[in-house]
């Protein structure tokens, strides 16, 4: 090859190479803030939005808090993602009052924000909300937990095993729904823990973990051992709380749990009997689509839509149970263990 094809060749790689580099550095950066790292539900979601990234060709950064609330570690987060030049991210956050100045400052700067699973307060905070309509996930469960105990349910024992001391949005909501389809007067409908219902043992916090619902469930039962009905934020606090009834011996199916998560270990649990009935949501979902719904922005500047009749989009809730009730909508475990996650 004479000396002027050699340099011609070498100069055509190197400008694929500077090409090839170009097109990476213009690659769209986004984010994924989580409540926190290990909880399967977050788990799932970065797998979701990492398997949409990659195949969007966008640039994924994930964060996550150091424990559910851990409001400074999701400031900080969003503050790295607006300084990286950042298309947009999409948020669970661990405060949804506390978060919402740092929402704005993002938005400010051009960054498209989706929240995830828990809406800000106000819902308005962010551009979009991808979520199970948490209201609603309770409420399958109240319906559940009410229709299975009959005439009984007039003289229940309830115990609340809540999330939060600050009542993030999910919190109130799930709560709010379970009392809405159980019947209790829920008073002010944007908190809990003001209810006069006397089927009300009380409310005690989990952080959504095993140790805590175990914890809270064994404060309760000091307060009413005669505890007949359990609702949990979560599976993981009912299954804390399922062991505490065990070591208490009311593990003799005297005591109905129900949660929401739709996780493969809880529709395990609901298999086995420890769970009574579970709503379902679909955290791959909510992230896979927040990703797609950011290169669209980062791409035509357009902003996504809600579901009708609705402020939020509404990725589903479907109740899991293998005990049926009339008049109340389910699958069973089988059909459980085909869409569940973790």
């Amino acid at each position: 090859m004479g000396k002027f094809l050699k340099v011609a060749a070498a100069g055509a790689v190197m400008l694929g190479l500077m090409s090839g580099t170009a097109a990476y550095a213009q690659e769209a950066i986004v984010g994924l803030i989580t409540k926190t790292e290990g909880n399967p539900f977050f788990v799932k979601m970065r797998e979701g939005a990492q398997a949409k990234a990659d195949e969007l060709g966008i640039e994924l950064r994930t964060f996550a808090g150091k424990f559910d609330g851990d409001n400074d570690s999701q400031i900080a987060a969003i503050e790295n993602l607006i300084a990286s030049g950042a298309k947009g991210f999409a948020i669970v956050p661990s405060d949804s009052s506390a978060i919402v100045p740092t929402i704005q400052q993002a938005r400010d700067a051009g960054l498209l924000v989706i929240v995830l699973d828990t809406p800000l307060d106000p819902i308005d905070a962010a551009d979009a909300t991808f979520a199970t309509d948490n209201r609603k996930a309770g409420e399958l469960i109240g319906s559940w937990a009410k229709g299975t105990l009959g005439d009984a349910a007039a003289n229940a024992k309830i115990a609340f095993l809540d999330l939060a001391v600050n009542q993030p949005t999910v919190d109130y909501l799930r709560d709010q729904g379970f009392m809405a389809g159980f019947g209790i007067d829920v008073k002010d409908p944007n908190k809990y823990g003001d209810e006069d219902d006397a089927r009300i043992c009380g409310h005690e916090m989990t952080g959504g973990a095993e140790d805590g619902g175990r914890t809270a469930m064994e404060t309760l039962l000091q307060k009413c051992p005669d505890i007949n009905v359990v609702y949990a934020i979560n599976e993981p606090a009912a299954a804390g709380g399922y062991e505490a009834l065990k070591a208490a011996g009311r593990d003799d199916g005297s005591v109905l749990i129900v949660a929401v998560d739709g996780g493969c270990p809880g529709v395990a649990n609901v298999k086995d009997g420890v769970i009574g009935a579970t709503s379902q949501q679909y955290p791959l979902l909510m992230a896979s689509m927040a990703m797609e719904a950011i290169k669209k922005f980062a791409d035509t500047g357009e902003k996504p839509a809600v579901t009708e009749g609705l402020d939020f989009f509404d990725t589903g809730a479907t109740l899991v149970t293998d005990k049926p009730v009339a008049g109340v909508e389910s699958i069973d475990t089988t059909k459980g263990a085909e869409l569940c996650w973790g």
